[in-house]
């Protein structure tokens, strides 16, 4: 076992690296979740990914992550609760999760005081993805054990905060923070570790890793892509969502029709038109990730790809990441 980064991070999960591969839909699969876990970061199942683009059900993936490392991991809870039958497949989710051993727990896009409520029962740890201080201290309020602080530089869902905004605007609650956006090699790591955060989040740059099980196009989409070719759009939410620019976008818009945007302002409907667009977006990126090239295809993606020159081993990413971590801060960085 290396010697762990000393983070109030890595001492909550008993973790070597303060490094997470953050959960993605259309793009966690268990392999990938094991690879960073077994390295000595962690990683994050999703479980739509799981059962809806790679066809794994929770139990088998939970399984098969076993297979590959006995190290921590941990769950995506999506805790909004305007779709009732989602909301109970979550709870039911959640449940299957603390049963095999997970006890980590990353929630977003609701109150999560009910998952911290079964969570701390079970000697598990909840963090919270929030994009400013209004979300983040009701997350504290909640009972929250650290937060996932998602600025602009993320993918999908972005923030509207520069890291060292966000930070600034956090730093002074008394948790845990982490760094999500922006992170695409060991140079940016290191710089938010500087910066104060307790560990980072990463997405784009595990997407391009061996394990990663989307397609060839999507990884290589990455590779070649550098940071203005991520844009904004809210035609696969409702809300802003990064992702990389292509042709067929740049024709189609990248903003909601008239009708969508009063839809989406109304306080009755907004869940409804959001429902739509979540429905329509499960499609379209399943078949972008999985599929072969497509003028059709939408790949989310952060501006982190500036920085990504190629498709490696998830180890290999944990592994730099934290030999430059090492050097710059010392082994024995004080939590």
């Amino acid at each position: 076992m290396a010697e762990r980064i000393q983070t109030r991070f890595t001492e909550q999960l008993g973790i070597e690296v303060p490094l997470i591969c953050g959960a993605m839909y259309p793009c966690t699969n268990p392999e990938l979740v094991a690879a960073v876990s077994d390295a000595g970061g962690i990683g994050v199942i999703q479980p739509m990914s799981f059962e809806f683009v790679h066809r794994v059900p929770l139990e088998e993936g939970l399984r098969r992550i076993r297979q590959l490392t006995d190290r921590p991991i941990g769950f995506n809870a999506i805790v909004e609760t305007s779709v009732k039958a989602y909301f109970d497949r979550m709870r039911r989710w959640i449940d299957i999760a603390l049963e095999h051993g997970v006890r980590f727990f990353v929630t977003a896009l609701g109150k999560p005081d009910w998952v911290v409520e079964q969570a701390h029962a079970a000697g598990a740890v909840v963090y919270h993805d929030v994009t400013n201080r209004t979300h983040a201290l009701r997350a504290r309020d909640a009972g929250v054990d650290g937060l996932i602080c998602v600025n602009r530089l993320a993918g999908g869902h972005a923030g509207k905060l520069d890291p060292q905004e966000l930070h600034e605007q956090l730093a002074d609650l008394g948790l845990p923070l982490v760094c999500a956006g922006g992170i695409g090699d060991e140079h940016d790591f290191v710089r938010a570790l500087q910066m104060g955060y307790d560990a980072a989040q990463l997405g784009t740059r595990f997407i391009a890793t061996d394990e990663c099980q989307v397609s060839p196009a999507y990884k290589e989409a990455i590779v070649r892509a550098r940071a203005d070719d991520v844009v904004l759009t809210d035609k696969l939410s409702g809300v802003p969502c990064a992702v990389i620019r292509t042709p067929e976008l740049d024709r189609a818009g990248y903003r909601a029709g008239p009708i969508a945007r009063w839809l989406l302002r109304g306080r009755r409907t907004k869940h409804l038109m959001r429902a739509v667009y979540q429905i329509r977006s499960l499609w379209s990126l399943r078949r972008a990730a999985t599929g072969a090239a497509s003028y059709r295809n939408v790949w989310q993606a952060g501006k982190s790809v500036e920085r990504i020159e190629r498709v490696e081993p998830a180890a290999a990413v944990v592994e730099r990441f934290a030999r430059a971590a090492r050097e710059a801060l010392g082994a024995a960085r004080a939590p």
